[in-house]
């Protein structure tokens, strides 16, 4: 065994022993981050939510320091978006038996700390209903800590399009400019660019999204868009990256 940070914090690309020694060597905490495959438009693939909360995870982990990262949640809680072609949807309780099954196993194997996250906006609500939950399955010798707060991360999207580029009001949410960005940061190849189009308009309003949560997204937008995709770059899916993972980091560890 050996006592040296591991090269690789991604624990499905580890071997056992490698696992073993991380924790062995102080890697005590761990993120466990969850995201959906489903539409993003006519322009984006069904992985966006997905591979950026997989970024996501490793920036997190990065800059919390000393922490591992576990494998995605990849199917999430979409049910808003199943009148779309090809949108995988867990239902609340199959989601949340999915999660505290990976934080019980592993509290198992001796983590200390579960950091969990969204990158997928319907999986916020269900993360913070079932937080107290998690925290009971898993002990008390674990901690589970959840980041639920939509707002703040929708606002950070719309705080860093609007500074850098003059498009805050282009952030609707979904597929827009922001995630658009994103997913040319994370798959320049994946953009459909010659498909892009202006989706439901009228900026970021909490209670409208809340509206489209619960009746579908197709009762609002035909083409599956929340905003405006137009003007994005992969500079400004970075630009988002990263002030998203400051807004979780700061969170983690704060709580």
């Amino acid at each position: 065994m050996t006592s040296d940070p591991p090269v690789e914090l991604r624990l499905e690309r580890m071997t056992w022993p490698e696992i073993r020694a991380a924790l062995e060597a102080g890697y005590r905490s761990v993120v466990l981050p969850s995201g959906a495959i489903e539409q993003h438009g006519p322009h984006l693939p069904l992985l966006v939510d997905a591979d950026h909360a997989d970024r996501l995870a490793l920036e997190v982990a990065g800059r919390l320091g000393h922490v591992l990262v576990a494998p995605c949640i990849r199917i999430g809680h979409s049910p808003h978006h199943l009148a779309f072609s090809g949108t995988l949807s867990l239902g609340a309780a199959t989601f949340e038996s999915v999660y505290r099954d990976c934080c019980t196993s592993l509290a198992h194997h001796g983590f200390r700390r579960i950091y969990c996250f969204s990158a997928h906006g319907g999986n916020f609500a269900p993360l913070e209903d079932m937080g107290g939950r998690l925290k009971a399955a898993v002990g008390s010798e674990c901690e589970v800590i959840v980041f639920a707060d939509l707002d703040a991360f929708l606002g950070t999207w719309r705080d860093v399009v609007e500074k850098r580029a003059g498009l805050g009001a282009a952030v609707g949410g979904h597929a827009d400019v922001a995630e658009t960005s994103v997913l040319a940061a994370l798959h320049p190849e994946l953009v459909r660019w010659s498909r892009v189009q202006v989706g439901r308009t009228g900026g970021l309003d909490p209670d409208f999204l809340q509206e489209a949560l619960a009746r579908g997204f197709d009762a609002f937008t035909p083409n599956g868009v929340l905003g405006d995709p137009h003007g994005a770059s992969a500079e400004l899916g970075e630009a988002c990256i990263q002030a998203v993972a400051d807004l979780l980091a700061d969170y983690f560890r704060a709580a």
